[in-house]
Order: structure tokens, then sequence, then C-alpha cells
């Protein structure tokens, strides 16, 4: 007999997502819809926007977009929608908080903040972060302390003010709201992956 019959057939094993997005079937077109999803969420969500009168930036919906899609795509995927998202928002997309698009000035580096938010959310995820209340929170919390510290940090520099005067103004108006949308956040991930079952 020969020594290839003998061979075992390799086993075929399928491995378990690592993040929400990877649940879905497909590789290449899912991760493309994927991305498109992801930064069209985060756009519709800047339409629930409230202009505050003490400061250039407003209170939107943002942030709670930006935490799920990075989350749920995985830190590439998460990365490449906010990234989309900037870019067509730049080129004339009017989907900025508000309707805006362009160069929104002492604004603009909260827009930069949610890709690299989306990118430290995935990462967590993709660590497990997100399958469990006790570890999502911290990680929706990592995530939004990495985008206020871009964009905080934008806003002193383009209003040529203090770092502590940008916290009064960037900051301290939103923290509360933003702490509801991490426990939200935190709360809808693992909810989710439990409705998965035996993908878990």
């Amino acid at each position: 007999m020969s020594n290839y019959a003998n061979q075992a057939l390799p086993s075929r094993t399928i491995s378990a997502p690592r993040v929400l997005g990877d649940a879905l079937p497909g590789e290449r077109a899912r991760d493309l819809l994927l991305v498109l999803a992801g930064a069209t969420l985060v756009g519709l969500l800047a339409q629930i926007s409230i202009r505050l009168s003490f400061t250039p930036v407003p209170l939107t919906g943002q942030t709670l977009g930006v935490l799920l899609v990075g989350t749920a795509l995985g830190w590439r995927r998460g990365v490449a929608a906010l990234a989309l998202y900037a870019a067509a928002g730049l080129v004339g997309m009017p989907w900025f908080a508000g309707g805006q698009s362009g160069y929104v000035g002492a604004n603009f580096g909260y827009i930069l903040g949610f890709i690299a938010a989306a990118g430290a959310c995935g990462y967590l995820a993709e660590r497990r972060a997100d399958r469990r209340l006790i570890s999502a929170i911290p990680a929706m919390v990592v995530g939004e302390g990495v985008m206020y510290v871009i964009g905080v940090g934008w806003l002193a520099v383009d209003l040529h003010t203090s770092i502590g005067h940008a916290i009064a103004l960037g900051f301290v108006p939103f923290w509360i709201g933003d702490a509801i949308k991490c426990a939200l956040a935190a709360g809808l991930l693992p909810a989710t992956w439990s409705l998965l079952g035996d993908r878990r």
C-alpha cells in the first residue's frame, strides 16, 4: 500500500471568531462591507449633534459608534472604517458632526482620535476583552482615553490655549455622557457574544 494512503488526511478546523465581525461569512467582501458599514454608522451617529454655547466641540453620538465599530470589527478593520470616515468627510461627504465636511478646525483632532480609539478597542477585543462586562468596560475607557488625548491636544494647539483650558472645553462637558456610552457599548458587546453560543 502506498505511503500516501497511510497518511491521515489533514483535518479541517473552523477557527473561532476573534471579534464579532469574524462571525460573518466570507472574507474580502465581508471585510469591505464591514468597513463601509462601520464608517456609515459613525457618520449617522454624528448627525445626533448638540452645539454648546461655551465650547466649539459639539455633543454627538459619534463616540458610541467608534467604540462599537473598533471593538466589533477588530483593530485593522476598525482603523480602516474610521480612516474612511475621516477621508470621505475631508473630501466633501457631509457626515461629520451636524452635517459638516472638510477640515473642521479645532474639532479635527477628535476625528483623528476616533481612528486611534478604534484601533485600541479593536486590539483589546482581539484579545477577548469584549467577551465579559468586567473587561469590556476598561477596554472602552481605554478607547475613550486615546480619543481624548488626541482630541484635546489638537484643540489646545488649534485654539492656542493651555491644556487645562482645552480640557475644560473638550473633556469636562462630555465625560458623563461618554461614560454612559462606554457602559452601553460595554454591555452590548458581551450580550451579542452570548447570542453566538458555542462560537464564543
